[in-house]
């Protein structure tokens, strides 16, 4: 299997797919959201998303008259919709994780576990890579990314020791970047701790969070009422996102109200707590064990 997705069922449950509908998958990756969302419908459309070649390949073996790949940034869904004669959908998935297919492709450096190249790319033609990121950026905007990121309790330790490796040699390696962290890693806990520093050089390379903030602002304006938005998150601060988008119309500040005091946000959330994977599906697919669901529905 190319790549196990998380939470299948309650994804396309979540989405309550109308079989004449338009629906949007953002993060196509090996494509297993998407074939089972055509699997739903008979007159309807789907159209996905994935600015990675790989996923573009993937997507090729899917002979559908309902379907449409965009290789781009879903940070751009609004304008390539329009491209394609949508202005309105009935609904929006994605699935904000990285596919194992890519973790498990030493070359792509996006894995602790095999010796690769510090590349991290989700597009392959952008020029920033994890090597500009840890060898060219200053201190303080290391300790930034690893704190925020990754989440590292140790940040400005992980930032120096950075600092001090490459001043001896750039780091050009993912073994060399653990290498630099090895002394500082908590014991027992390295493998945890590793998966955090790739965390945040991924967002840092790939410009994640700004990517998702342009992506949601979208989705009001794209789903249509009653439609729904089914989003999968992996870390803290891509779900605090969503969370804040859904229960506010924005991702970051206050919510805001009209005149009647009645709240202005385009959503509204179909369920208070996010769903987590079952005990099964995290013996079964270790991805799954992070992951957080919200759905939500157009007001």
């Amino acid at each position: 299997m190319y790549h196990k997705p998380v939470m299948l069922n309650e994804c396309i449950e979540g989405l309550q797919i109308n079989p004449s509908g338009t629906y949007v998958d953002v993060t196509f990756g090996g494509g297993g959201h998407s074939i089972k969302i055509l699997e739903n419908l008979r007159e309807g459309k789907l159209i996905a998303f994935d600015q990675d070649e790989d996923a573009k390949r993937q997507a090729e073996n899917i002979h559908s008259r309902s379907f449409t790949f965009c290789q781009t940034n879903f940070r751009y869904m609004k304008q390539y919709l329009k491209l394609n004669g949508v202005t309105q959908v009935d609904g929006i998935l994605a699935d904000l994780g990285i596919s194992s297919h890519q973790i498990d492709s030493p070359e792509r450096g996006f894995s602790t576990r095999f010796e690769g190249p510090l590349d991290m790319r989700m597009d392959r033609n952008s020029k920033q890579t994890a090597n500009t990121v840890l060898n060219e950026y200053s201190e303080e905007e290391l300790h930034r990314i690893f704190g925020m990121y990754g989440e590292l309790k140790n940040a400005r330790t992980a930032a120096k020791a950075v600092i001090v490796a490459r001043s001896q040699k750039p780091l050009t390696t993912t073994l060399e970047l653990k290498n630099a962290l090895q002394s500082i890693a908590p014991r027992g806990k390295e493998h945890k701790y590793f998966a955090q520093v790739f965390q945040a050089l991924r967002i840092e390379v790939n410009a994640e969070m700004k990517a998702l903030e342009d992506f949601l602002h979208q989705c009001g304006e794209v789903v249509k009422p009653g439609g729904r938005l089914v989003m999968m998150s992996y870390h803290s601060l891509e779900d605090r996102m969503v969370k804040n988008y859904i229960n506010t119309g924005k991702v970051f500040g206050a919510l805001e109200k009209d005149f009647y005091g009645n709240p202005i946000k385009p959503f509204r959330a179909i369920n208070r707590k996010p769903i987590e994977a079952s005990e099964k599906e995290v013996e079964e697919n270790k991805r799954a064990r992070s992951a957080k669901l919200r759905i939500a529905e157009r007001i």
